[in-house]
């Protein structure tokens, strides 16, 4: 009996570790369980949040926590791969968001179809065993490809197939043409997702070319020609392009029209000759001239070898002949000669 009495006292010590699922409060508490929202109105004691802050508000979040979970388990359930799974109802708080709540992932063609025949989708091992090689090979993954390279190393080549024919490229050929279209139905399953009408021809992409860009791609093909377009042939109902051409695809290109006309090519090759011929030389010999004379003095100028005696003296420089000790000339009166006039020089009588 001791041992019973003992064993019931330490099970009551464990339990009190842990509250209980029931918890009271003063006012009832606004539950959003579409939101997993839980709004308390009681009022905190200040006594408590003054006193013991921590250990208060963990123990009111966790009231409020076991109050939310309590509302949960009261809700349908269902069993989603072997996993109990609750249906939570709308939520009924209205919160600011940015952008809008994204929708169910539209269907794809063959999910439709699956789930119009009731076809469930299988799992796939991530390992299958090969008896031929005798091994366990990938399902998927690059590792099954070199699987299958060691596998069929050689390949028969049918009667009624040419047999200088490539077997092993016409496989990997018809691999590509299966990605391919694999490729083509995932844009048509995005194109039909967002309603976006389908053209007879296929998908041409999210920016698919309109009327008009047509028309100016067909008047540009047009005037490729050596004619310009003038001997092109239209299609049974084909518009008039109205100034569009090459300027509105190409800025800034420019094309003269074709010499082919009313006037005979002869006389549309003289004028060319004459208008050739009869231009003035776009340059100016004069100016050239100038030109050149006036690089050579900047040249001679900024030549730090040059002799040339320019401007001041220097310190050491020699003064002109009959010049004064400040550099000034004589005036002009008696003893001075006229100029152009040649003088006698003698000897000085005593």
């Amino acid at each position: 009996m001791d041992i019973v009495k003992e064993v019931l006292e330490k099970q009551q010590r464990a339990l009190e570790k842990y509250k209980p699922i029931t918890v009271d409060k003063h006012l009832e508490v606004r539950l959003d369980i579409g939101s997993l929202l839980c709004t308390d109105p009681n009022d905190l004691d200040a006594n408590e949040l003054r006193n013991n802050r921590e250990q208060f508000l963990l123990d009111v979040t966790r009231d409020n926590t076991q109050l939310l979970i309590n509302a949960i388990w009261d809700l349908p359930t269902e069993r989603v791969d072997e996993c109990i799974v609750a249906q939570l109802p709308e939520p009924t708080t209205v919160l600011p968001r940015l952008r809008k709540v994204p929708g169910p992932k539209p269907l794809t063609k063959w999910e439709k179809f699956a789930k119009e025949k009731g076809i469930k989708k299988k799992k796939k091992d991530k390992k299958k065993y090969d008896e031929i090689l005798d091994k366990w090979v990938p399902t998927y993954g690059f590792k099954r490809a070199d699987a299958e390279k060691e596998k069929e190393w050689v390949i028969e080549v049918p009667k009624n197939v040419d047999p200088n024919e490539d077997m092993f490229q016409k496989k990997i050929d018809l691999r590509n043409e299966k990605v391919a279209k694999n490729e083509i139905q995932r844009m048509k399953n995005i194109v039909r997702a967002k309603k976006v009408e389908v053209p007879r021809g296929g998908y041409f992409g999210p920016e698919a070319a309109s009327s008009g860009q047509l028309l100016t791609a067909v008047t540009v093909a047009k005037s490729s020609t050596a004619s310009v377009g003038k001997f092109q042939n239209k299609l049974p109902k084909e518009k008039e392009a109205r100034g569009i051409g090459v300027k509105e695809l190409i800025p800034g290109a420019k094309r003269k029209a074709s010499h082919i006309g009313p006037q005979p090519e002869k006389e549309v090759n003289l004028d060319l000759i004459k208008s050739v011929l009869n231009k003035k030389p776009k340059y100016d010999i004069e100016k050239a001239i100038s030109i050149q004379k006036n690089e050579s003095k900047l040249e001679r100028e900024a030549d730090p070898t040059n002799n040339v005696k320019k401007g001041k003296k220097g310190k050491g420089g020699k003064r002109s002949k009959g010049h004064g000790k400040g550099g000034k000339k004589p005036k002009g009166g008696r003893g001075q000669r006229a100029p152009g006039k040649k003088v006698a020089v003698g000897r000085k009588r005593r």
